[in-house]
């Protein structure tokens, strides 16, 4: 009888020597982390409206900076010929821009040219540059004689209902003038640009460029001395 108890206690203790291995080998059994899933590129947020939002403006900066170099310069040009010519303070030279173009067409662009000099470029396709009425070109000292003046006009098509077409066409307008500055005096160039025609007028057509030369006093004051 105490020799099967025995062999049974050895065989319980072989057996569960066997089993503990076993078992703690499974607890200590490292587990494979499964890794997280690379993000969606697609649903990445775009930045590209920012991006051309930021590239209009600096377009916009690029645009004044240059207006500002072109008048500069301009500037210099003609106090360099008023200075070889002697003549510092003799005449005085205005220009200015008057918009009388009708609702159907925005300015967006325009170009002015004294003598072959370049005193303004300014482009603007938000509308501030339509709702001027009026705006000077340059304001400075010029040499008496001769000189000419070139103007170039750029509108956006502008209208609403069956002519709401309009906004996808660009119409020009360029012209140039001759006018004499006289010694002692003070030229005030008005270049106008107008609508011209009637309803059978075809839209190309209707864009056009006037000019007024005046003489007036050196202040400024007093009647006219001449127009054109």
């Amino acid at each position: 009888m105490k020799t099967r108890r025995t062999w049974g206690v050895l065989g319980f203790l072989l057996a569960t020597s066997v089993c503990l291995p076993a078992a703690e080998a499974a607890d200590v059994a490292p587990t494979t982390a499964t890794p997280a899933p690379a993000p969606d590129p697609a649903a990445a947020p775009g930045d590209g409206s920012a991006s051309a939002v930021r590239l209009k403006a600096l377009e916009r900066n690029v645009n004044d900076l240059k207006e500002q170099v072109f008048r500069t310069r301009a500037r210099l040009n003609l106090l360099k010929e008023t200075v070889l010519g002697g003549v510092i303070g003799a005449s005085r030279c205005v220009i200015k821009h008057k918009n009388e173009m009708g609702a159907t067409f925005r300015l967006i662009k325009v170009v002015y040219a004294l003598d072959g000099v370049q005193i303004m470029n300014k482009v603007d396709d938000t509308g501030r540059l339509a709702d001027m009425p009026e705006f000077d070109v340059y304001n400075g000292a010029i040499q008496p004689g001769n000189h000419t003046l070139s103007v170039q006009l750029v509108y956006q098509g502008s209208g609403f209902g069956v002519f709401s077409y309009l906004k996808g066409y660009k119409f020009k307008a360029s012209s140039s003038n001759t006018f004499l500055a006289a010694d002692g005096k003070a030229t005030v160039v008005t270049v106008v640009g107008y609508e011209k025609g009637g309803l059978t007028t075809n839209m190309e057509d209707k864009p056009a460029v006037e000019f007024k030369v005046n003489l007036v006093a050196p202040e400024g004051t007093g009647s006219p001395a001449a127009k054109k």
